[in-house]
């Protein structure tokens, strides 16, 4: 596997080529017309992070049978959490047992997305970006600068100034495809949401509590970090690669390839990017929520001394404003850790007391109904059930046979459908999460101004929203 761009490479041309505002590079299937393959033709597409969730992702936009799988990019190709997707593609050997199984979807093998697209990406229509959230900016601009239709699992990227020219480079390429990862957006959660908001049933919402108390993978450990721990480093790892364009190198851990991550302000986006774009994805995008114009950090517990890890469990409310009729101010409180659990109000339980709530979702409480519900594609409820009831004869059908998340995106760069999740919707939501972090990191409430997006009296935190990539890696902030 290539470890390093080579010097002259189509990015360079590319580069020179937006310098100059002469040229724009489409993918093969541009020949189509507005970068749609031919409805008769499979996509051709590239994976970029094919362990874990990206296997997931891979095995299910390859059951659609939209798609061929044509590259494999990963830093750690030799890590098992790859095998099942390099043997699948003809990149390792079977496992004992297997020998016979037949894969047809033959792919060629990087450790470096700048390596593959310099080599392949004439044959490259579609791209799954599946990385760390630090380094999904990266992978998803170049891919967009070269006419790739992308598909980024969810949050969208690690900071807000990323997900600020993610959202931009989309406009700017209304042709491409894009989709972020939160599959219950294309789930019985849209439809019901959209098809309730539209009869005017869900409106004039004016809080929302959202909670996953599940366990996160700092917990137990986060609060005693007081510098990144080292691990020998395994061989055939890109590891400079696996830090794209966060500022400072970190030593190699276990703590944080392949799986822990996540747990680091560094890398990842803690609880809030992982559960949050499954969880206010409707309410963001129905309600028009847009930008909020404070953050306000209620509780926390567990901090860890050192910055480094995210707390235990938090609590942060989100403040919006007025938006027009039907869409009043409204409060979003979020709660993460596994004791920081809220509770429904005795008035709308069947029991008439509160009761506790325990599996990740969350409540809208409008001047008139209540609407509870899971994560996910899980529908909402109208509660006390004796309240549904009453209504339940009333309530507007929706549709429920649609394409799934993943088939979604593939019909798009087809042609035959919009996709759900396109970065002007999902960036914003994203942008939300950011903000939240932010009031996790400092401890404190924020001020932001939506129409400048500013935080308007934490200057550290306003760096924050937008810091500087390392040396090196400058492109992709430039394209």
């Amino acid at each position: 596997m290539k470890n390093q761009p080579q010097n002259q490479s189509r990015r360079d041309f590319l580069k020179a080529s937006t310098a100059l505002g002469a040229f724009t590079i489409l993918p093969s299937s541009g020949l189509f017309g507005n970068n749609a393959v031919s409805p008769n033709e499979k996509i051709n597409l590239a994976v970029i992070g094919c362990g874990n969730q990206g296997n997931n992702d891979r095995r299910s936009l390859l059951g659609s049978g939209h798609c061929n799988v044509v590259a494999l990019c990963d830093v750690d190709m030799e890590g098992g959490h790859t095998y099942q997707a390099r043997y699948q593609h003809g990149l390792a050997p079977a496992p004992a047992g297997k020998e016979n199984e037949v894969y047809p979807h033959k792919a060629k093998g990087y450790t470096d997305f700048r390596v593959m697209f310099d080599e392949m990406a004439d044959e490259i229509d579609a791209v799954l970006v599946a990385t760390p959230d630090h380094s999904h900016f990266a992978a998803a601009m170049l891919a967009m600068s070269l006419g790739k239709h992308v598909f980024v699992e969810k949050p969208l990227a690690h900071t807000f100034g990323q997900c600020e020219r993610l959202i931009k480079m989309a406009a700017k390429n209304p042709n491409l495809v894009t989709q972020m990862g939160n599959q219950g957006f294309s789930g019985a959660n849209y439809f019901q949401f959209k098809a309730w908001s539209e009869a005017g049933v869900i409106k004039d919402i004016t809080r929302i509590t959202a909670h996953m108390n599940r366990r996160r993978r700092w917990h137990g450990w986060g609060t005693t970090v007081a510098n990144y721990p080292e691990d020998p480093m395994p061989e055939d790892l890109a590891w400079e690669v696996w830090h794209a364009t966060v500022p400072t190198n970190r030593p190699f851990s276990k703590r944080l390839h392949p799986q822990e991550w996540r747990s680091w302000y560094d890398f990842g986006c803690g609880a809030f990017g992982d559960w949050g774009p499954h969880i206010l994805d409707t309410c963001h995008h129905f309600l028009k929520l847009g930008m909020p114009t404070a953050i306000r950090a209620l509780g926390f517990e567990g901090i860890n001394a050192s910055g480094l890890v995210y707390p235990q469990a938090s609590t942060i409310q989100f403040a919006f404003p007025e938006r027009g009729p039907g869409l009043p101010a409204c409060d979003v409180t979020w709660y993460d850790g596994t004791g920081n659990k809220p509770k429904l109000e005795g008035e709308y339980t069947d029991s008439g007391e509160p009761e506790e709530l325990n599996t990740p979702g969350k409540v809208l409480y409008s001047k008139d109904l209540v609407f509870m519900g899971a994560s996910h594609a899980s529908p909402l409820q109208i509660v006390p059930r004796q309240k549904f009831m009453d209504m339940r004869k009333s309530l507007p059908r929706f549709p429920q046979k649609n394409s799934n998340h993943y088939e979604n995106f593939l019909l798009a760069c087809k042609g035959e459908e919009e996709s759900r999740s396109p970065f002007g919707i999902s960036g914003p939501l994203s942008q939300v999460f950011n903000l939240g972090i932010l009031a996790q990191q400092f401890g404190s409430d924020l001020e932001f101004d939506p129409e400048s997006k500013q935080i308007t009296n934490n200057p550290i935190a306003q760096e924050l929203l937008d810091p500087a990539p390392r040396k090196g890696w400058e492109e992709f902030y430039n394209l």
